[in-house]
């Protein structure tokens, strides 16, 4: 029998715990309050939900795997959380970041959700994924890849697809979308799944808000700034600024006033 959303929400809130000295869980989800029994705890109930959602490998090894991980994944963290602090005037500290913003807690369950994808588990990963959607408004599919020092500002609407490719120092503002142009299908009508339907994001670019990015192969260069609201369905060179025209304005023409 699959795990409930609620078992996937405490292993996520006991992770955030361990990565972010910021993040309080909620008392009603029962986790110890020593960080030590907190990392055990997270092995011991990864590897139980690990073999709920079907994983026909050793659950024990590869929990433990991820929880050996969780180390290199709270520098990560740490990294993103600069990100923030780096580009946002109105963050204050690191543990107003961690205990504040979605931007944040979407990441962070991202970048647990990623670790165990790549330990083979299944539909765990999407669990994680949907509970950070559902909680911040931010869809990122466990398979995208992403750099580090990541930031998502505001964060509402966001989307980043499954092969989606995301360099180092990236900043999305909110309503972006980095999703697929067309999807292509078997012999038999069936959507091909292994295939690159995503764009390729390279490190040092700033795509502001509603802005989409569609398709697999196109890859926005270094450096660039994509500004909001454009639509951009083929690559872009490094250092290049994409804009919209300038709205044009009209003078309204008014019948005065009797």
């Amino acid at each position: 029998m699959l795990p409930s959303l609620e078992e996937a929400r405490r292993l996520l809130a006991c992770f955030c715990s361990l990565v972010m000295d910021g993040y309080a869980p909620a008392p009603s989800l029962g986790l110890p309050a020593a960080a030590g029994a907190r990392a055990d705890g997270l092995a011991a109930e990864l590897e139980d939900l690990a073999r709920r959602c079907g994983f026909a490998g050793d659950a024990a090894a590869a929990a433990r795997a991820v929880a050996a991980s969780v180390p290199g994944l709270r520098e990560r963290i740490a990294l993103d959380v600069d990100a923030v602090l780096r580009n946002d005037p109105a963050a204050r500290s690191r543990e107003e970041v961690e205990a504040c913003y979605p931007g944040i807690h979407a990441v962070a369950a991202y970048r647990l959700a990623h670790r165990i994808l790549r330990a083979g588990v299944p539909v765990l990963p999407r669990m994680l994924g949907e509970l950070a959607h559902g909680a911040t408004g931010i869809d990122i599919n466990p398979g995208a890849r992403i750099g580090h020092s990541f930031f998502i500002d505001h964060g509402t609407g966001v989307v980043i697809g499954e092969t989606s490719d995301v360099g180092d120092r990236v900043i999305l503002y909110h309503g972006v979308t980095l999703g697929a142009l067309s999807f292509h299908h078997d012999a038999s009508g069936q959507v091909i799944r292994v295939e690159k339907r995503h764009p390729t994001v390279e490190d040092d670019v700033v795509i502001y808000s509603n802005a989409s990015i569609l398709g697999g192969d196109t890859v926005v260069g270094r450096g660039c700034i994509i500004g909001a609201n454009v639509r951009v369905t083929s690559s872009v060179p490094p250092d290049t600024v994409v804009m919209q025209q300038t709205p044009r304005l009209h003078q309204l023409r008014r019948s005065p006033k009797a």
